[in-house]
């Protein structure tokens, strides 16, 4: 298995430091979450209904003319190989790394590349697969630019695959409206924009021949019951939305501010994290871990992702810290 952020209890063992004591910056997820209301005792005794209205409500939060609800964009990422015969696929690199194992996994060609090159190479594979905004490297892309590459890719039957889980902060630029059209995949997820990510859901948007392929392959109930009834009130509630956004940016840029003052310039990020890329980044990670601070460490680059501090008291602790790394 892959190294993930969110290994807080690992981290408590590994520095000695309860893991109540630590504040977690590991992981891309909102700390804003949406309020959570009581579940009702039904939602955990029944099975899930696909009939809930679920579908409809997520359908026009995503503006997707067609989605599968599924257990969490990880679902979607290790079921969408199998449903293709053997294939080239082009990655997005640096990038979520599940993408690549997964298609490897299932016995495909993988190359990993830098999004400049995955475009200019669109004719040389059959599958691409982006991240939108990109995580870690915060790439982003012009609509034009989407839809001329899933154009190339799909007149020779190829798949356009743009995972989301980092969009709901800017819907504008979202793909979703556009997959109706045979061979491109959109792929959101709810844990990060609502703090769900428990919950395990999300969804894949697409054409319904595909859609109906994954359905049959993943079968019956992804989604729990109690997760379905939180979703439909979530994805429901426009005016959370609209201040959930505004904070989340606002709370970037600071987090931006914070790091470019400690010589920590980010290299890159978007409304729920900052990225920075320095051979500097496994010395940093240690010495905030050893305050009780977590961030995410990569290898490939060396850089290290910052998320979103909750508070003003989170964002004063993460300033001493990097000022105690500095001496």
């Amino acid at each position: 298995m892959l190294e993930h952020g969110g290994r807080l209890l690992r981290a408590a063992r590994t520095y000695g430091i309860a893991p109540a004591d630590w504040l977690d910056l590991s992981t891309g997820i909102s700390p804003f979450a949406w309020p959570v209301p009581p579940i009702p005792a039904a939602a955990w005794a029944r099975l899930p209904d696909d009939e809930d209205g679920l579908v409809e409500v997520a359908q026009a939060y995503y503006g997707a003319p067609q989605l599968l609800p599924v257990a969490g964009s990880q679902a979607a990422i290790q079921t969408l190989p199998l449903l293709r015969s053997a294939s080239r696929v082009g990655v997005i690199a640096p990038g979520y790394n599940e993408h690549a194992h997964a298609w490897r996994r299932a016995g495909h060609q993988v190359i990993e590349l830098a999004a400049e090159e995955l475009f200019a190479r669109v004719d040389d594979v059959d599958v691409v697969v982006l991240i939108h905004p990109n995580n870690p490297g915060g790439d982003r892309f012009d609509l034009a630019t989407l839809l001329a590459c899933h154009a190339r890719l799909a007149a020779r039957g190829g798949w356009l695959i743009v995972d989301e889980a980092f969009m709901d902060a800017t819907p504008n630029d979202s793909l979703c409206p556009h997959t109706a059209n045979e061979g491109l995949i959109v792929l959101r997820s709810v844990g990060k924009f609502f703090g769900m990510a428990g919950a395990r859901a999300g969804f894949i948007c697409a054409n319904a021949t595909l859609l109906d392929a994954a359905r049959e392959r993943l079968g019956p109930w992804t989604v729990s019951g109690p997760a379905r009834y939180v979703l439909r009130h979530a994805l429901a509630d426009l005016a959370w939305h609209a201040q959930a956004r505004t904070r989340l940016q606002a709370c970037s840029a600071c987090l931006a501010q914070l790091l470019t003052k400690h010589d920590i310039a980010p290299t890159a990020g978007c409304a729920f994290f900052q990225w920075w890329r320095s051979e500097r980044a496994n010395d940093v990670h240690r010495a905030l871990a050893a305050q009780g601070i977590l961030t995410r460490l990569f290898d490939r680059p060396q850089s290290l992702r910052f998320g979103l501090p909750e508070n003003n008291a989170a964002f004063e602790r993460l300033d001493a810290a990097l000022a105690q790394c500095a001496r």
